[in-house]
């Protein structure tokens, strides 16, 4: 079939290259039972939830029969690719007759992993290749969350964003230019919208994070915060990659809250309590123990069921604990991480020179620790602007902020680790900037590696 017989329907198609990487892959997987043939079959698998990528046959006959397949993979955010085909994708398959679409399928601890994931961001890549692209600009590029998560790590991003947070508190305007969070009410839906842009003139690097985040009701099924990334060229002002930004947002936040436990926590810290059990408990989990050596870990959530789903998650050794007083006392590290808009933790259970980094409360009048505790310990914070004008903690108990992280990175401020100390995280728009070129540097250093070719 040459190229103007191809339907145009048939999108994306991959290349000759790309095709026989595609069709290699599913001729393994046929060998490793985990490939199921046939549209219907493919349909199935994409409603199971255990569809790694989709490929269809570009001269199905007629097209239509399989054009339900696209649909379907971008709801449920499965990448999927067209061949040119039918005859070729059922030999791959390991029959002798055509097949017009296929599915390669999850198989826990499989060896073509590896390669799988190469595939599905080719694939991911493809379908944003031939966008039409800015006068003097490269097309956007997509960096969907699989591909973030497997491109940050928290070993790369903590010297960065030290890096950054002393380039904040210098407050030099050409390295970071950044104003406090604008956060808009959805006065409707209980939650807010902030906008969060960043400009680091020396760095070359402008970004703007959207973040929509909600008081949700226990047991919601909705999501508490939904956030994308988008990176731009500040001298054409085009956008160059949009990635989502709640792996970002939920590794940032925990890096940060591990570089004000490495500056602050006492001394050979042993017990670490975290309290609450959504998406930022489980990535501080992971970031401070992939830090941090702890002797225990507590974990504490209003719902027993979350604790028990907590620990299934992370997947290593974690106390579940029956109140919040029993995780917190005698820890030498306390995470807040909740969604609580009432003090969960009592400065009378903190015992003295424990570090506590709050990470939860994210409004005027929301609250995660009491006015003892705040009043009595010393007060860090990401941004003075931001806690004084978006945190609760500090606004309603009066606390005074003693100094930024930056501060303390900069030699400007001691870091108090024989007393105890609170870090109220905010999160600020510079953590997400250098968090999202640290994506994109590695994205395009992956792309050279798969297909020979990135579009940015």
């Amino acid at each position: 079939m040459t190229e103007p017989d191809v339907n145009p329907k048939a999108y994306p198609l991959a290349d000759a290259t790309l095709t026989k990487t595609i069709l290699d892959l599913v001729q393994q997987a046929s060998n490793y039972k985990q490939l199921r043939k046939g549209a219907n079959e493919a349909t199935k698998t994409l409603n199971r939830g255990i569809a790694e990528f989709i490929v269809m046959a570009a001269d199905a006959e007629p097209l239509e029969i399989i054009l339900h397949l696209p649909l379907l993979c971008e709801d449920k955010n499965v990448p999927y690719v067209f061949v040119r085909s039918k005859q070729a994708l059922g030999r791959a398959c390991g029959v002798s007759r055509p097949v017009i679409a296929t599915s390669v399928t999850i198989k826990e601890g499989s060896q073509l992993k590896p390669q799988i994931q190469s595939v599905q961001m080719a694939i991911e890549r493809l379908l944003f290749s031939t966008l039409p692209a800015a006068d003097m600009a490269d097309p956007p590029v997509v960096i969907w969350e699989r591909e973030v998560t497997q491109l940050l790590r928290p070993a790369d991003l903590i010297p960065r964003l030290e890096d950054a947070l002393g380039k904040f508190s210098r407050r030099d305007a050409a390295e970071v230019l950044q104003p406090v969070r604008t956060a808009l009410p959805l006065q409707k839906h209980g939650g807010f919208m902030g906008l969060m842009p960043t400009y680091m003139e020396k760095d070359g690097v402008l970004s703007t994070k959207f973040v929509c985040f909600y008081k949700r009701e226990e047991g919601s099924s909705l999501p508490a915060v939904q956030a994308t990334v988008v990176l731009l060229d500040p001298e054409y002002g085009n956008v160059k990659a949009v990635m989502d930004g709640e792996v970002i947002t939920a590794m940032r936040t925990a890096a940060v809250s591990a570089i004000s436990a490495k500056l602050l926590m006492p001394p050979q810290a042993e017990v670490l309590a975290i309290l609450g059990t959504g998406k930022q408990a489980i990535s501080h989990y992971r970031v401070f123990t992939e830090t941090f050596s702890f002797k225990e870990v507590r974990v504490w959530s209003r719902s027993k069921q979350g604790v028990a789903r907590f620990i299934r998650s992370v997947g290593g050794p974690v106390r579940g604990c029956s109140s919040a007083e029993e995780a917190v006392r005698g820890a030498d590290v306390i995470l807040t991480v909740t969604g609580s808009t009432e003090p969960v933790v009592l400065g009378q259970w903190v015992k003295a020179g424990a570090h506590v980094a709050a990470v939860g409360a994210c409004r005027p009048d929301w609250r995660e620790l009491d006015d003892v505790l705040m009043k009595e310990a010393v007060v860090y914070a990401d941004s003075r602007e931001g806690a004084t004008l978006e945190s609760g903690d500090v606004i309603l108990s009066g606390a005074e902020v003693f100094a930024e992280l930056g501060d303390v990175i900069n030699g400007t401020k001691v870091a108090h680790r024989e007393k105890t100390t609170v870090f109220k995280s905010l999160g600020m728009g510079v953590e997400d900037a250098v968090s999202a070129q640290l994506v994109f540097d590695r994205w395009k250093a992956q792309a050279g590696k798969v297909g020979g070719k990135f579009t940015s």
